[in-house]
C-alpha cells in the first residue's frame, strides 16, 4: 500500500523504525537521501521529497547518506507492482539475473519479449531494466564496502560487474564517490568475510534456532551456541554460510564462503528469504492477535524456511505420516548414502533421480512418489505445484508445506497438519479465510503451543 507524503512525514520527523525500508527521504539542498529513522538534523517539509526505492532515489540525483546508509535499510514487501511480470521481474533482477544475461534472455524467462520488459519499466518506474539492474548493483557493492573486508575488485565482481574499471566508473560516476572513499569511513575490521543484514520488528532467534536444530541433517547443517550454518550449491557454485544474531542491533551477520563470487548476491537474497527477514511482524501479529487474542504468544515468529522448494518436498515426502525424527534419520540416510566422499550440499533432483533408492528405510510407494518427484524437477526446474500434484504420493501438505518452507509464501495455512488440527479445539475462529493473508504464521504460532 503506496504512503501519502503526510503519512511519510508524520513518520521521518518521528523517526518512525516501523517505516524503515518503506520509503527514503531526499533532501533537495543537500541531494542526499536518507532512511526515515537517520539520527541527522531533520529538514524541513519543503526541503524534502519521498521515494519508495532506492533506484528512485538515484534516477532522480540523489546519493545514498554515508550515516544512515540506505543500502543496509531492509527490504520493503510493500512497494511492489499490481502486474504479477513485473513483480517477478524486480525479485530477479534484484537476485542479480540481469547480470548473468542479456535483455533478450531474461525476457524470454519471464514469457514476454524485451521490448515489453522495458515498456513495463518505463511505463512503472520511468527506467529502463538495466538502469534498474545497474542501481541495485552499485547499492549492494556499497553494503559489502561497508560490511565486509573483501577487496575492491572483489566486491565489483560479486555485484555483477564484469571488470573493476567499469565498476569503479559506475560507482564514481553514480554515487560521487570512489569505492575507496567509502571503504575508508566504513571498513570492517572483522577477520572473516561477512555482511550484516538489517531487519526490523522483533525477531524470536532462538525460537528458529530450536525449530532448525529439530530438523537439522548431520554434517550438511549445524547449529551451534548462537548461529545456523550449512553448506548450499547456486547452480555450479558450492557454498557455505553461517548466520549469527547480533543481540539487539536488530541485525543478523552472515559469514560465507563461495567459490564464485559473483553468486554472492544470490546468497544473500537466499539467506534474507530463509530467516525471513523482510517480514512486517507487527502488521502480521496484530492481524492474528485480532482474530484470537491467546494465539501469540511468543512474539517474534518468523517462517524458518529451507534452501529450495526441491528441498522442501524432498523433506516432505519423507516426513509423510511419520514422525520428525524418523524423517530426519530418513533425510541422514539420503544425504549421506549419495555423497560417501563427505557432505557438501543437498543432493540434486539428478543425484536422485538416477539413484537406486532401495537403501531408503520406508514404504516402496514413497520411494516411488520421492524417485518421480526428483525426474520431474530434473526435467523441469520451474514445475508448478499443479504439475507436484500429477505426481502419485504428493497431496495439498506437501505443495503447502514445500511452498511455505521452500519460497517463505505467507499464505499457506496447514489446515490438515496434525498439530494445527489440534490447536484449532482451542482457537475456533482460526480458518484459513480469517488468517489470510497471513496463514503461514497463523500454523507457526499454532505449533508453538504444542
Amino acid at each position: 500500500m503506496e504512503l501519502s507524503q503526510q503519512q511519510c512525514q508524520i513518520a521521518r520527523e518521528a523517526r518512525d523504525a516501523r517505516f524503515d525500508g518503506r520509503f527514503f527521504v531526499a533532501v533537495k539542498t543537500t541531494k542526499i537521501f536518507c532512511r526515515p529513522i537517520c539520527p541527522a538534523n531533520l529538514p524541513k517539509e519543503e526541503n524534502v521529497e519521498y521515494f519508495q526505492d532506492v533506484a528512485l532515489a538515484l534516477q532522480a540525483g540523489y546519493r545514498p547518506c554515508l550515516r544512515c546508509r540506505p543500502d543496509s535499510a531492509p527490504n520493503s514487501w510493500a512497494w511492489r507492482g499490481v502486474d504479477t511480470t513485473f513483480e517477478r521481474a524486480l525479485k530477479l533482477i534484484e537476485q542479480g539475473e540481469l547480470s548473468q544475461n542479456n535483455m533478450a534472455e531474461f525476457a524470454e524467462r519471464l514469457g514476454i519479449t524485451d521490448r515489453y520488459l522495458r515498456q513495463l519499466f518505463q511505463s512503472r518506474l520511468g527506467m529502463s531494466p538495466k538502469q534498474y539492474a545497474l542501481y541495485h548493483q552499485l547499492m549492494f557493492a556499497k553494503q559489502l564496502l561497508h560490511n565486509s573486508n573483501m577487496s575492491i575488485a572483489d566486491i565489483g565482481f560479486a555485484s555483477g560487474f564484469n571488470s573493476t574499471r567499469r565498476f569503479n566508473d559506475a560507482f564514481q560516476k553514480m554515487l560521487q564517490l570512489t569505492p575507496s572513499q567509502v571503504r575508508k569511513q566504513g571498513a570492517s575490521t572483522s577477520p572473516t568475510q561477512h555482511i550484516e543484514l538489517s531487519y526490523k520488528g522483533n525477531l524470536a532467534w532462538q525460537h528458529m534456532l530450536d525449530f532448525y536444530q529439530l530438523r537439522a541433517v548431520n554434517s550438511l547443517e549445524q547449529v551451534a551456541g548462537d548461529s545456523y550454518a550449512r553448506y548450499v550449491k547456486l547452480d555450479q557454485t558450492s557454498g557455505w554460510f553461517r548466520v549469527t544474531h547480533m543481540g539487539k542491533s536488530k541485525k543478523l551477520k552472515l559469514e560465507f564462503e563461495l567459490d564464485d563470487i559473483s553468486q554472492l548476491k544470490r546468497l544473500v537474497k537466499q539467506v534474507r528469504r530463509m530467516f525471513d527477514l523482510d517480514a512486517d511482524l507487527e502488521v502480521i501479529e496484530k492481524h492474528l492477535s485480532n482474530i484470537e487474542p491467546a494465539l501469540v504468544v511468543k512474539t517474534g515468529i518468523r517462517i524458518p524456511g529451507v534452501w529450495s522448494a526441491w528441498e522442501a518436498g524432498v523433506r516432505a515426502i519423507l516426513g509423510q505420516q511419520v514422525s520428525i525424527k524418523a524423517a530426519i534419520n530418513q533425510l541422514n540416510l539420503l544425504v549421506g548414502t549419495l555423497q560417501p566422499q563427505g557432505i557438501t550440499h543437498f543432493p540434486t533432483p539428478k543425484e536422485v533421480a538416477v539413484a537406486d533408492l532401495s537403501f531408503l528405510k520406508m514404504p516402496q510407494s514413497r520411494k516411488e512418489t520421492l524417485a518421480c518427484f526428483a525426474q520431474l524437477i530434473n526435467q523441469h526446474p520451474d514445475a508448478t505445484f499443479d504439475q507436484w500434484l500429477d505426481l502419485k504420493g504428493i497431496g495439498p501438505w506437501t505443495v503447502n508445506y514445500a511452498a511455505l518452507r521452500g519460497l517463505s509464501e505467507p499464505d499457506h495455512f496447514l489446515i490438515g497438519d496434525l498439530v494445527v488440527k489440534k490447536a484449532l479445539q482451542q482457537f475456533p475462529n482460526l480458518t484459513a479465510e480469517s488468517v489470510s493473508p497471513y496463514g503461514s504464521y497463523a500454523t507457526f504460532h499454532c505449533w508453538s503451543h504444542a
